[in-house]
């Protein structure tokens, strides 16, 4: 292999990589703006949004990616897809119910 073939080689793949970089900024930035919406839609701490989105992924089987993009869009368009709506008022019922039992007053 000639030198030239081996530069040539090396710039392809630092191409592949910054390609790959720039995808996963992307879809990271696409993620902490559907926790927002989680956040958002939901009340729940900052600490849980990662952990619903996590959850939506593995109830719906999505990538967690394009259950961010889902969110991301749902206020926009006004649709979420029923089975994401449904994982997520399920894991914000899971999040919240403990916390609002203890909130209530006993009697």
């Amino acid at each position: 292999m000639t030198e030239q073939e081996d530069q040539v080689r090396r710039v392809a793949a630092l191409e592949e990589e910054l390609a790959q970089m720039r995808h996963a900024v992307v879809s990271h930035a696409v993620v902490d703006q559907a926790i927002g919406v989680v956040l958002a839609y939901g009340g729940v701490p900052p600490e849980d949004g990662w952990e619903i989105l996590r959850e939506i992924s593995q109830h719906t089987n999505t990538k967690l990616r394009e259950v961010a993009e889902h969110l991301v869009q749902w206020p926009n368009c006004e649709w979420l897809s029923p089975e994401i709506r449904r994982a997520l008022d399920a894991a914000l019922e899971r999040r919240t119910s403990p916390r609002r039992a203890a909130r209530k007053p006993a009697r």
